[in-house]
């Protein structure tokens, strides 16, 4: 399964490469401070700084919504800051009189949360873009690409698929659905093969290893050619028949039996990497002929990928 990717979170990259236009409803409507949204969405930092370079005005709108996330963030983590120097002080305190296990706990815990939220803080404050800010988790919400009456067009989706007509408990249930197995497209994803198809932009990937000493490990994946992958995908847009949550756009990576060097490396699975003259065929698909859809993943790209153990 390709767990974590880092992606081109840049929706500018999406309109020059493909000529593809942004729903900047649906991108508003993620990060829009509502009633019924309690909690931050999880995106990489790279697609908020892209909504928040300045010049701008089309997506002024969304970068006011980012911007007051970031100073709500902020003012929580330095209360937690302080919460936390208070209790390293407490523990040094501790130390200094009477040494015990605890309190050198205390200290320890306390110090590596400091630490945690001064980086976040920074993060949250920093305008210069670096490349962990383009690393997606299931759970994240990314720009994937989707045609729409013909047209190319950019939407915010979760890295985790909720299939329609499924109850909101699927997520829990079946966790594991940031993936889809092409030996079951026809089977549990049925509903969105042939259907409903996107394409993420992906530089690197990282998959969970187990090592000779029987730890996990991650290891990361990249294309020696260096090119751009383009990342087949399903998507659904579910919404809740009782009409109390909002709608959800959600997608997951198809993943086929292992490259070689991938095999060689511990893993089992790769995500598909189609060429770029099947990516009409690909986000226009055909639900009559689902062969036509396999043929694209068996003339899929096959570029090196080069492994290292991640940091």
């Amino acid at each position: 399964m390709c767990y974590s990717a880092q992606i081109e979170a840049d929706y500018k990259k999406f309109v020059r490469e493909f000529g593809a236009v942004v729903d900047l409803e649906v991108f508003t409507q993620l990060w829009l401070r509502d009633n019924n949204k309690t909690r931050r969405p999880k995106t990489p930092r790279a697609l908020d700084l892209s909504f928040l370079r300045p010049g701008d005005s089309s997506v002024a709108a969304i970068a006011a919504e980012i911007r007051e996330w970031d100073n709500e963030e902020v003012a929580q983590l330095e209360t937690k800051l302080t919460k936390q120097s208070e209790r390293l002080a407490t523990a040094e305190q501790k130390l200094a009189t009477k040494p015990t296990k605890t309190a050198a706990n205390e200290q320890r815990i306390a110090g590596n949360k400091i630490e945690q939220i001064k980086r976040r803080i920074a993060d949250l404050k920093r305008a210069n873009l670096e490349a962990r800010d383009s690393r997606m988790f299931p759970g994240y919400y990314c720009p994937v690409l989707v045609s729409e009456g013909g047209k190319l067009v950019v939407k915010p989706m979760r890295y985790q698929c909720r299939p329609a007509g499924k109850p909101a408990t699927y997520d829990e249930r079946y966790p594991g659905t940031y993936n889809a197995r092409r030996d079951n497209l026809e089977g549990f994803w049925k509903g969105e093969f042939g259907h409903t198809h996107g394409l993420l932009l992906v530089d690197t990937f990282y998959e969970n290893v187990e090592g000779e000493d029987g730890k996990n490990r991650v290891v990361q994946f990249t294309p020696r050619n260096g090119e751009l992958m383009l990342v087949a995908c399903l998507w659904s847009h579910w919404t809740d028949p009782k009409g109390k949550e909002p709608d959800l756009l959600s997608f997951a990576a198809i993943t086929d039996e292992p490259e070689p060097e991938v095999a060689a490396a511990g893993h089992d699975r790769t995500i598909i990497n189609i060429k770029p003259e099947h990516l009409d065929a690909w986000l226009n698909p055909d639900p009559g002929n689902l062969q036509a859809l396999y043929d694209v993943f068996d003339d899929k790209r096959h570029p090196f990928y080069e492994h290292k153990i991640a940091a």
